[in-house]
């Protein structure tokens, strides 16, 4: 995969990164796919109990860590009504406002379903905004018996969104943080002078619990989390001063809920960017958490630091993303490992 205009050459397939499903505790797919794409470029490669797969690459005195996660959101069916519907509850933070009649794929056998709810003709209160827990997934089914031919309790829903590119953007499902992923399957391939090691790990939608064990096995002295976080240029809100907007670059952070990073590295992330003119923000407001929050405070503490993707409607069914802020948050990375190494 090559973006337009670009000098890199993209060997994974942000495509089959962001149609295969992996919602927190089901990343098997997304996991094999980046195994199958890696495997021949690394010195190590390995899962741990949980799930996460760790590559590493290079020798050296020093091991610099990056990190994405591999799960996104999305749904797990709790029960089977007698008339066939299922009801469900989300897994990890989702905007519910938005996901009525949204299609979505269930279980092993990807069976198909929509997300309704009563409709606005039926309900006396057709202003309100329609809660989750009145929401259900119809299949198609008529009894509860038809439907658990096809789907059990437990199975996992993913939204079936498909995928669209062209010369400029990307829409598709679990940017967050596929696009991250992506980015470190380019990385591997690259030789850098010295030890990289690579975390693509699980379960960060629901409490960071991938990074949480991953110190366990390997205790990094730089780690730096390749995330995709929300963007603020929408028409009909004042936009926040600072707030990351799509195609001015990848987003710094310099603190968030999880984390504050050192100043010398968000420093050093600004001189890697401008040095090589590539386009940065920071990220703010100041919310959310990473796995590079969790990966901090272990042992005796990781310098860890965040550079994250602009992405639009994060949390949601389906985002956007521009190709050029994946390709400057690319390059940034490139320089930013040569530097911590202290190659430049």
């Amino acid at each position: 995969m090559k973006f337009r205009g670009s000098s890199i050459e993209y060997a994974m397939e942000l495509k089959d990164l962001t149609l295969a499903q992996g919602v927190s505790g089901c990343e098997d797919e997304v996991r094999e796919l980046i195994r199958a794409d890696v495997q021949d470029y690394v010195d190590e490669l390995f899962e741990d109990s949980l799930g996460n797969l760790i590559a590493i690459r290079g020798r050296g005195n020093r091991t610099i860590m990056l990190g994405a996660h591999l799960d996104e959101i999305g749904l797990m069916i709790v029960c089977i009504e007698k008339d066939g519907f299922l009801r469900f509850r989300p897994v990890g933070g989702i905007d519910q406002r938005v996901l009525l009649t949204k299609r979505v794929r269930i279980g092993e056998g990807q069976i198909p379903g929509v997300i309704g709810a009563l409709p606005p003709h039926l309900d006396k209160d057709q202003n309100k905004v329609v809660d989750l827990k009145t929401m259900y997934i119809d299949i198609g089914s008529t009894s509860k018996k038809a439907s658990e031919k096809l789907v059990s309790v437990g199975d996992y829903a993913v939204f079936d969104m498909g995928y669209y590119e062209d010369n400029s953007k990307i829409f598709a499902k679990a940017l967050d943080d596929r696009v991250g992923c992506f980015i470190l399957t380019e990385l591997i391939k690259r030789d850098f002078p010295g030890r990289v090691a690579y975390l693509f790990s699980v379960q960060e939608e629901v409490g960071l619990r991938g990074a949480s064990i991953m110190s366990d096995r390997l205790t990094p002295d730089v780690f730096i989390s390749v995330e995709a976080t929300g963007s603020g240029d929408y028409p009909d809100k004042d936009s926040e001063p600072g707030r990351p907007r799509l195609g001015e670059g990848p987003a710094i952070t310099v603190t968030d809920r999880s984390l504050i990073v050192p100043q010398d590295l968000v420093d050093l992330m600004v001189d890697c960017a401008e040095k090589r003119g590539i386009p940065y923000q920071f990220k703010r407001p100041m919310i959310g958490g990473t796995d590079a929050g969790r990966i901090s405070i272990s042992r005796e503490g990781v310098k860890c630091g965040v550079v994250a993707v602009p992405v639009r409607y994060i949390h949601s069914p389906i985002g956007c993303v521009l190709k050029k802020d994946i390709e400057a948050t690319t390059k940034l990375l490139v320089e930013l490992v040569h530097r911590l190494l202290g190659d430049k």
